[in-house]
């Protein structure tokens, strides 16, 4: 565990990550000095090379009683879902809500295997299709959660794709409500 950490790059950072289990970045105040807006492109960068899962925590937060699952059906939702449990198994007993969110009516992708997979790991699980559009409306609906983390897959897409389509998560960084945890390959 490093206390004492002065980064002079975001290579740096990048290399510091890639031999850590875990990084936790105070997601007010990255990088606050050259740009105020988070989450800023130093933030974004970090997170995009993150090789190590990491939690973004706000300044002000209380302790973590429930985890909110973000599950789109993707390989990188599943991931973070994974890395969470193994990173943070002392949290997996919290009350856990998987969430599916969706405007199409659309089925939650693979709910047998992901039911199987989650309860595995989280003994006090429910399963909730939220349906609404993510992008427009799931920050709000966290800003109700309170006292929980979300766990996501989210900035493991290219820079271009994150300027063609906007993440729901950077909604929530840019909210600062909770601590968010994200994991991608």
């Amino acid at each position: 565990m490093h206390e004492d950490v002065s980064f002079h790059t975001l290579k740096d950072l990048e290399k510091e990550m890639r031999f850590a289990d875990l990084c936790i970045i105070g997601s007010e105040l990255f990088y606050r000095n050259f740009d105020d807006q988070q989450p800023n492109t130093y933030l974004t960068e970090a997170l995009h090379h993150a090789e190590c899962p990491v939690i973004l925590v706000p300044e002000k937060f209380e302790a973590i009683s429930g985890n909110i699952l973000a599950y789109d059906g993707s390989e990188a939702s599943v991931y973070a879902i994974k890395q969470f449990a193994n990173s943070l198994p002392e949290l997996c007993s919290n009350e856990t809500l998987l969430v599916y969110a969706t405007n199409d009516n659309k089925d939650i992708p693979d709910l047998p295997y992901m039911e199987e997979l989650a309860a595995r790991h989280f003994t006090n699980l429910s399963i909730y299709k939220l349906d609404i559009d993510s992008k427009e409306y799931f920050t709000t609906w966290l800003s109700k959660r309170e006292n929980s983390m979300l766990v996501t897959g989210s900035y493991g897409r290219s820079e271009i794709s994150n300027l063609f389509r906007r993440s729901f998560v950077t909604k929530a960084i840019e909210a600062h409500h909770l601590p968010i945890f994200l994991a991608h390959r």
